[in-house]
């Protein structure tokens, strides 16, 4: 089988609601693409029928594949897609896809340039936020400080729910992940950095869309935790020398 140029994991824990009109928008992109894809759908730990609605889509989408875990955490889902994919560049998305499908070619390097790592920023001059409430940006940029001055110096926007990896960098990188949940991409980050991989912010598009799965103060917390024992982490060795998996 010839290797997709184009690998899009999408996370999936009961996204009932947002999935079926998401993967509509993205297999209407993706066939107007001159270039072979496949998208790889990761249910985990639903309660809802995600599963059986991704699945419903495989007959009209034959690049489809629907992976199960049967444990919640976005850092999971996206750990599985990544390892399963088999395209040159693996991107990962939200399900409600906050972020027009079209900007996805973004993060396909052109003229045969290649990159490590590219990540869509919410707080680059050239992007743009829509519709976003003003208190939601401001935790937002809260927690992005707080990330830059623990773990990642110099990146803009660490949080944005889409971020694209070459083969080999997801490869490495994805294995060594250790947390199942939100601060997963910081981690994946840090791991990046650490191996010596470049990682490059993308300006995009970003739309606010009510009905995220993350609880501003519990998640929050639990994140701000995690940043300590990234940093724990990388400051040990951890990463270099990896011993914890998921």
């Amino acid at each position: 089988m010839t290797q997709p140029l184009l690998s899009v994991i999408i996370p999936a824990h009961n996204e009932a609601e947002r999935l079926a009109p998401s993967l509509i928008q993205l297999n209407a992109f993706l066939v107007l693409q001159t270039y072979q894809a496949e998208v790889l759908v990761v249910e985990n730990g639903s309660k809802d029928r995600t599963y059986e609605i991704a699945s419903s889509f495989i007959p009209q989408m034959p690049n489809l594949r629907v992976l199960q875990e049967a444990l919640p955490g976005k850092g999971l889902a996206v750990r599985s897609g990544m390892l399963a994919a088999m395209g040159k560049y693996r991107i990962f998305c939200d399900a409600d896809f906050s972020m027009p499908v079209e900007e996805i070619n973004k993060f396909i390097p052109q003229s045969g340039m290649m990159y490590d790592v590219a990540i869509g920023s919410r707080e680059l001059p050239e992007s743009r936020r829509i519709s976003e409430p003003e208190y939601r940006h401001r935790i937002g940029r809260v927690f992005n400080s707080m990330v830059r001055w623990s773990v990642l110096p110099g990146l803009q926007d660490t949080q944005c729910g889409f971020k694209a990896f070459r083969d080999e960098v997801a490869d490495k990188v994805f294995k060594i992940q250790t947390l199942p949940g939100w601060s997963f991409d910081a981690e994946v980050l840090v791991i990046a950095r650490q191996l010596g991989y470049t990682i490059n912010e993308i300006p995009i598009t970003w739309y606010y869309k009510p009905g995220t799965r993350l609880h501003i103060l519990k998640d929050s917390f639990k994140m701000a935790l995690d940043l300590l024992t990234i940093r724990r982490n990388a400051r040990q060795g951890v990463y270099e020398h990896p011993q914890t998996k998921i």
